[in-house]
């Protein structure tokens, strides 16, 4: 199979989202989804995606910012892939073509979220040497 990697535009909002949906699975609305991300694309957001042919199968979000422990860093969003495309080294490629893409914009550095139930994540991102820094809080307001 081959398989494309590319930025997806807000234009193409409403591919992105039948794939989020899946990842959360259906816990937030398609439309409150919708609102959010069209705000999200105006700050300093990017959704990259993965087509099989013309076919979406994989999205992910890029956050881009400077910190004080890492420089210019870009924290990785919403990773999904398809289920029945998994386990065919397509989340290694993608990963890589992240790595290059956001390299040659410039940045130093790359950090994640994962939910702490997902545990074939985990073992995904250890082999791509991502490391444990720290803990990711929440509160909703």
């Amino acid at each position: 199979m081959s398989f494309t990697f590319k930025i997806i535009t807000q234009e193409k909002l409403d591919d992105i989202l039948p794939l989020v949906i899946k990842l959360n699975n259906g816990s937030v609305d398609y439309e409150v989804l919708k609102q959010r991300f069209s705000e999200m694309f105006t700050q300093n957001y990017e959704c990259t995606g993965v087509y099989d042919k013309d076919t979406l199968i994989g999205v992910c979000g890029l956050w881009y910012c400077t910190r004080h422990y890492s420089g210019k860093s870009v924290e990785v969003d919403h990773v999904y892939i398809d289920d029945s495309y998994r386990g065919q080294g397509l989340g290694k490629a993608y990963f890589k073509w992240i790595y290059n893409y956001v390299k040659a914009k410039g940045y130093e550095s790359i950090e994640l979220n994962t939910y702490v139930s997902n545990f074939d994540s985990h073992k995904f991102y250890y082999n791509e040497g991502f490391k444990i820094l720290g803990y990711h809080f929440f509160k909703k307001l």
